[in-house]
């Protein structure tokens, strides 16, 4: 009992209290693990950007698109999963707090395997229908086979981090990628400069690091003397728990994947320049997996808050939860976007040495700063729509407005035009076609909700 009290101490209460404070104490541990996450690519691209050559920094670029569609859908899962945990909590169900996790788990580790193999076995297919370059692709399929590995690392640490982040409990998740982290980036340095192993060598120390974090976070679990304990000897998958979860977890990974898809097809089109611009492109990106991961911690606050008290049956606040989120993205967006546009060549310095590649990187960046404030209200209304159980005409939604738009663009527009800047705004007039839609129905859902 002085156990659980100690842990109930730690977590964020979401049902009682400030929300401004509850849903910013919430969100800034879980900003630091999302943005550890993505250091794991990061440092991968600093690394063989210094201490490599700038092909080995174009493969791995050439791969993030990729490593977005699969790790998204794990991500995705984890949100379902996040969820779940949630509404169970909010209702103080224990017997379907048990069996959301045992399900859960079962299913994050088969969907990695699932994913690990497809990512392993059709890499380089995947690559050449990118138009990957061809002094490119030997190392950027290296990368992505090594890269594979650790798919189900990675699904079961989501699954962990679904499971604290609903209790309330963010500091955990981050102090264990934070150990991870540092392994990481040691052992980039050591697998390039000792054993010059460029792009196989950063998808080895991502691999190791990864499976780090999950065994750190699935040893916790295992140690809980509460509802949120794991008993690997109980795994099993309970039908209706598993359904609950796949209803949130399979549109959620999709959506991540569409962004990913959709992404696809512009990557195609930078790839119809030269070199240098697709491996300034690929230092640019960095900044988005940076600033959606950092904007990310608010809207898994959002969907965590809105799932608990949606679960308690308390209305206002799921509005109120809303809200809050909303502004605190906006405005981190806002001064994210505003400091990347004044420290851009700086930013881009650390993943490139090459002026020509730092210069071709700059032109994403001068449009994507202003841009990233206007994804808040499609990004974080969905995730709204999430949290009440919607779930399946947001996907929708997204997959109209973000991926077939996009598409319609670069074979139109910028077909047409045929310059870097013609592609790259169509992510602003996709994020805004789409936010309009996504907020006319939550709006409806919210107004019909019976708590």
């Amino acid at each position: 009992m002085r156990e659980n009290t100690k842990k109930k101490a730690r977590s964020i209460e979401m049902v009682t209290g400030s929300l401004w404070k509850n849903i910013l104490f919430f969100s800034i541990p879980l900003m630091c693990s999302q943005l550890l996450e993505v250091m794991f690519n990061l440092s991968d691209v600093a690394v063989v950007g210094h201490f490599a050559d700038y092909k080995a920094l174009g493969a791995v670029g050439s791969t993030t698109l990729l490593v977005t569609l699969f790790t998204g859908f794990l991500i995705g899962m984890g949100s379902g999963v996040n969820v779940r945990v949630a509404h169970a909590l909010g209702a103080k169900n224990h017997e379907n707090t048990v069996e959301t996790i045992q399900t859960s788990l079962f299913l994050c580790t088969l969907i990695g395997f699932l994913i690990g193999a497809v990512c392993f076995f059709f890499s380089g297919g995947m690559l050449r229908l990118l138009n990957t370059k061809e002094d490119l692709i030997d190392q950027a399929s290296l990368y992505l086979r090594i890269y594979a590995l650790c798919m189900p690392a990675m699904g079961i640490y989501n699954f962990g981090n679904g499971v604290l982040s609903a209790r309330g409990e963010t500091k955990r998740p981050l102090y264990y990628l934070a150990i991870a982290g540092v392994l990481n980036v040691l052992l980039n340095l050591f697998f390039v400069i000792v054993f010059h192993m460029a792009a196989a060598g950063v998808a080895t120390a991502t691999a190791i690091a990864q499976y780090v974090s999950a065994g750190l976070i699935m040893i916790h679990l295992i140690r809980r003397k509460d509802e949120c304990h794991v008993s690997l000897k109980n795994i099993r998958f309970h039908r209706d728990a598993g359904i609950r979860v796949l209803m949130i977890g399979i549109p959620a990974g999709i959506q991540s994947a569409v962004f990913a898809i959709a992404n696809l097809f512009v990557q195609a089109g930078v790839n119809s320049f030269n070199t240098i611009t697709v491996s300034g492109n690929a230092a640019a990106t960095n900044a988005d997996s940076l600033i959606f991961n950092v904007l990310y911690a608010f809207y898994t606050g959002c969907s965590s808050f809105m799932s608990q008290n949606y679960g308690a049956g308390n209305k206002k606040r799921i509005l109120k939860s809303y809200f809050v989120c909303l502004f605190y993205s906006f405005s981190a967006s806002v001064l994210l976007g505003v400091l990347l546009f004044v420290f851009g060549h700086q930013f881009l310095s650390l993943f490139a040495t090459d002026t020509a590649v730092i210069d071709a990187g700059m032109q994403r960046i001068r449009i994507m700063a202003f841009s990233y404030a206007v994804s808040v209200f499609m990004d974080c209304t969905t995730a709204a729509s999430r949290g009440i159980g919607k779930t399946i005409v947001p996907t929708i939604i997204i997959l109209l407005g973000s991926c077939a738009f996009r598409i319609v663009w670069i074979y139109t527009i910028f077909a047409w035009i045929h310059t870097i800047p013609s592609l790259y705004l169509l992510y602003v007039f996709s994020w805004l076609i789409t936010s309009a839609a996504e907020i006319i129905y939550f709006t409806i859902s919210y107004r019909k909700l019976n708590c």
